[in-house]
């Protein structure tokens, strides 16, 4: 699996744009403040990280999740261990009554088909908290995307379809192709079925899996196709989705990864937004604002991965906004901090 993904990041790296570039783009979307009259998304922070914070930061939100509730998250590649930890989550599963759901994997490892993915959760301690689903299991349904440039349609397990509410919790740390792990991340590849998965890496050119790894796009296109899909999923839900992820156990690697490097910096807290695009635009700016040493590594690991490039991208579409309002819940009190610059 390690072997799999370093042979994929010299691919990426090799048909990646130029940084300085990307890197002018994302300086002049977050510039200013926002328009008159237009009130920035709020985006909540917690810096001690616990099962408590984790149900009054889904409060704080002012968004009730009603009806069958799916809670996005990623259950965790065997031999992997920076993923959220059940005994962190299960009180604000069982706070909304959530089926924890997944689909199935486009790298083939041990969460690539149905039962092997339902015995990894299993394995995790996932059954043991709340009902686990793995939405393609049932076959795949596809949502419109509109206004994208590679991608038409995104292809998702055709369980989602079935629920009324979603809650995208994410475990926030890096990616080795999309430089970081969010809320975009998670909605778009980790609700994507297994053939969904590789129309997105693909930019929409293939949806077999076996393919998609001797054929990846330009890397800006495929972080394109990641915000063009998340959009997609956004569109669906409306106003019955909101967003949360935890940044902790900040590897530069990512859940999917069997046996992904050690995190070198400390963690951060817990975050959520109805905005996904200020959510993973704080997580990102949190890290670089850190006075953590070993922030260094995740931050070449983003940036060498145009990562920032996904919320330009996103906030293009109009998702989201990239400025944002961070209100602190827990000491020192901060109380609110407008970022129209971090």
């Amino acid at each position: 699996m390690k072997t799999n993904i370093m042979a994929i990041l010299l691919t990426t790296m090799l048909a990646a744009s130029d940084c300085a570039h990307a890197q002018n783009i994302r300086e002049e979307s977050v510039a200013g403040s926002a328009p008159a009259g237009e009130a920035l998304p709020k985006v909540y922070f917690f810096r001690e990280i616990s099962s408590e914070n984790l149900v009054r930061i889904y409060e704080a939100l002012g968004r009730e999740a009603r009806g069958k509730v799916a809670v996005k998250l990623s259950t965790g590649e065997p031999g992997g261990h920076n993923f959220l930890q059940p005994e962190l989550i299960a009180a604000l599963v069982k706070r909304v009554n959530g089926t924890i759901v997944e689909c199935n994997t486009a790298y083939g490892g041990k969460r690539a088909d149905t039962e092997s993915h339902l015995k990894a959760a299993a394995d995790h301690g996932f059954t043991a908290i709340a009902p686990v689903e793995i939405m393609d299991a049932r076959g795949e349904s596809e949502l419109p995307v509109k206004g994208g440039r590679h991608l038409d349609r995104d292809i998702v397990g055709r369980g989602f379809l079935d629920y009324d509410f979603t809650i995208i919790l994410s475990h926030f740390k890096g990616h080795a192709m999309g430089g970081f792990g969010g809320a975009i991340k998670n909605m778009s590849i980790g609700i994507a079925s297994a053939r969904g998965k590789a129309w997105i890496h693909s930019a929409g050119t293939t949806t077999d899996p076996d393919r998609i790894w001797s054929q990846l796009p330009a890397q800006d296109d495929f972080l394109e196709s990641m915000a063009e899909a998340a959009k997609a999923v956004a569109d669906h839900c409306g106003q019955r989705i909101l967003y949360i992820s935890v940044a902790n156990n900040l590897s530069v690697d990512c859940d999917c990864d069997s046996s992904p490097e050690d995190p070198r910096m400390g963690d951060i807290g817990i975050l959520a937004s109805l905005d996904p695009v200020a959510l993973d635009r704080a997580c990102t700016d949190l890290v670089r604002a850190s006075d953590d040493p070993g922030k260094i590594h995740l931050i070449e690991r983003i940036d060498s991965r145009h990562g920032m490039h996904t919320l330009d991208w996103a906030e293009a579409l109009g998702m989201g906004s990239q400025r944002y309002e961070l209100v602190t819940l827990d000491y020192p009190a901060i109380a609110q901090e407008t970022h129209a610059n971090p």
